[in-house]
């Protein structure tokens, strides 16, 4: 009999929380009535990190996405009035994308959506299981990517 693959089993795990996590926030959003999908609502919180209206490239790449699809999540937020398209004043040929006072209403109920999901999801844990959760979580997210640096032909 051959020991469990207790790596294989993590990732499982982490596989399975995360599902369950964006399964509380949807339901979490729902209630909110915001009529923003999951990809539109992570774009939002894209652009609010830049001090200043980023390309739909700059988004892209951000995003880990290909343009065509900033394009599509831009075009369903400008039609809800959360975005709007600016020219560049630099160059004029240059689109940017800014938040409009809309879009940064809806980041806050988002950010209400996520606190109320993530409050949902740790109720079982003591402060002290937070805090080393915590921890380990940021030695997952700050730990070295072996696949970072490397190209395939």
């Amino acid at each position: 009999m051959t020991a469990p693959d207790s790596d294989g089993l993590l990732a499982e795990q982490l596989l399975r929380l995360t599902r369950r996590v964006h399964r509380i926030q949807k339901r979490h959003l729902e209630h909110r009535d915001l009529g923003i999908t999951p990809a539109q609502s992570r774009l939002l919180r894209t652009l609010a990190h830049y001090g200043s209206p980023p390309r739909m490239a700059d988004l892209a790449e951000r995003l880990e996405v290909v343009p065509r699809a900033v394009t599509t999540l831009v075009d369903g937020l400008e039609a809800a009035g959360k975005v709007r398209r600016v020219p560049d004043p630099a160059n004029r040929r240059v689109i940017r994308i800014e938040l409009t006072d809309d879009g940064r209403a809806a980041l806050g109920e988002l950010r209400g959506a996520r606190r109320s999901a993530a409050e949902e999801i740790l109720a079982p844990l003591t402060d002290e299981q937070r805090a080393v959760l915590g921890g380990l979580l940021d030695t997952l997210i700050d730990g070295p990517d072996p696949g970072e640096g490397r190209r395939t032909a």
